[in-house]
């Protein structure tokens, strides 16, 4: 094993590597058919990202600088009969049935050295370094478009949710045949980030007349928004106090209601699908209602777990909700609304109604037979049962 160690000391002492590749399993029960070694940069530090091939998934893993050498040996010496390197200068291949007498040849590089970077340029939606007036105004770029680094997660989070936005875009198009401008109402707008943003983005970008409503329940927010709104020259975006139970409307193009506390994120779903809303996106928060009432037999032995029943009643919630929305003729989907790094609270539900859809037609009859078995399962009674 000692030419082989060189041979990896070599490599990444000089940081050669372009990818090396482990293979011919040495015994049939190890779970994985392939490692695929490669480098990457994360936070500007070189690291080395190993990925684990399996019959049906892919497995990564990041191995430092220092681990990496013996990281290889020991896929040679224990799993492994043949690796495959590739680095700027050789392609390198080891054949070690005896991992003690591997034999080692070498020929001219095939490959271009390619660059490193774990994280890829990403094309936003609104991009940074050109100035947009609501971001300058809200604090989250300078005036020169520049995004300020402590804001960058909300950069991204106001980004992803327009990528959100435009994925329904095909159902707005269809409205924007009409003569009457969009109407979208947001619950629980807070200091209104994104209902800036998707009003930018409806009016100034896709060039569609909309008005939006953002509802909250603190006075000082709605003066900020409304204030705001005015600077910007948003005239139909709008700012008021109002609770999400009591609010009431005759209709709705789009509900938007991001991490509403508990039942408040039902009563939202509710009056979204009484107003025949086309469009609700809605994020959950703090899922407490069904944590006193779950019970079965089967998941008692877990359920005395509280983080395990906490988990799963976040779950029950949000599935219970996605199925009754199929029940009602919607499309649903569960996505990441923002990392985990940054809440925990990232789920969000992505409900677009069907063309032509109606409580009696097969899939939303399935739904609703689903939706029962699964509430009864776990002899549950949630606020979204009203609909």
């Amino acid at each position: 094993m000692d030419e082989l160690k060189k041979l990896f000391e070599q490599i990444f002492s000089e940081e050669k590597l372009i990818k090396a590749v482990f293979s011919a399993k040495r015994a049939k029960s190890l779970p994985y058919s392939r490692v695929t070694l490669r480098p990457v940069m994360i936070s500007e530090s070189l690291c080395y990202q190993a990925e684990y091939t399996y019959e049906k998934k892919a497995i990564h893993k990041n191995i430092g600088c220092e681990s990496a050498v013996g990281f290889c040996t020991e896929l040679i010496e224990s799993d492994f009969k043949q690796a495959n390197i590739f680095t700027n200068q050789y392609d390198i291949q080891v054949l070690a049935s005896k991992p003690q007498k591997p034999r080692i040849t070498k020929k001219a590089s095939s490959l271009n050295c390619i660059p490193v970077s774990h994280n890829r340029t990403k094309k936003y939606i609104i991009p940074d370094g050109v100035p947009c007036d609501f971001l300058i105004k809200l604090g989250v770029m300078d005036r020169q478009g520049k995004v300020i680094q402590k804001h960058y997660s909300k950069f991204r989070q106001i980004n992803r949710y327009l990528e959100i936005v435009e994925d329904c875009m095909p159902y707005l198009n269809e409205r924007k045949k009409t003569s009457v401008p969009l109407k979208i109402i947001d619950f629980g707008c807070g200091k209104a980030y994104l209902t800036f943003a998707i009003y930018h983005y409806l009016k100034n970008i896709k060039n569609m007349e909309v008005n939006i409503i953002g509802l909250d329940l603190k006075d000082d927010v709605i003066n900020f928004c409304n204030k705001t709104a005015a600077d910007l020259g948003f005239d139909n975006l709008k700012f008021m106090i109002g609770d999400i139970a009591d609010y009431t409307s005759d209709y709705a193009d789009m509900v938007v209601t991001l991490h509403a506390c508990d039942t408040a994120t039902d009563y939202a779903l509710i009056n979204a699908v009484k107003w025949n809303t086309g469009v609700i996106l809605s994020v959950p928060c703090c899922q407490h209602e069904l944590f006193s009432q779950i019970k079965n037999d089967i998941h008692q032995p877990i359920l005395k777990y509280g983080i395990l029943k906490d988990r799963l009643t976040e779950y029950l919630t949000d599935g219970l909700r996605g199925l009754k929305l199929e029940s009602c003729g919607y499309d649903v989907s569960m996505i990441e609304f923002t990392s985990l790094e940054h809440t925990a609270r990232n789920i969000m539900i992505k409900a677009v109604k069907r063309p032509g859809s109606d409580p009696y037609d097969v899939k939303s009859k399935k739904a609703q037979s689903q939706y029962e078995q699964l509430r009864d399962f776990y002899h549950v009674h949630p606020s979204i049962d009203a609909l």
